[in-house]
């Protein structure tokens, strides 16, 4: 995954339309409204320190299957259970 910096707004031809500020990991296919944010597992999650942030963690669940996680300025917060992961 390539790593970028700009600032937004940001529109797709897909439909997407919103503000994107700071680093952005993982790439935007404008073409099919898809947004690919980094992949980490429980063990390499980067600091949740900055509050917003969008993640993928491989390793989050039980049954050991990717989950969303954002950022609460504290932890990574599963976005299905409400319950922290790192």
């Amino acid at each position: 995954m390539a790593s970028t910096t700009f600032s937004g707004p940001v529109t797709s031809t897909a439909g997407f339309v919103g503000d994107i500020t700071g680093d952005v990991t993982g790439s935007v296919d404008a073409s099919a409204g898809t947004l690919e944010v980094a992949q980490y597992t429980v063990l390499t999650v980067p600091s949740a320190a900055t509050v917003g942030q969008i993640i993928v963690v491989t390793d989050a669940t039980s049954a050991g299957t990717g989950t969303i996680c954002f950022s609460n300025g504290t932890s990574w917060i599963d976005v299905y259970t409400g319950v922290a992961v790192a």
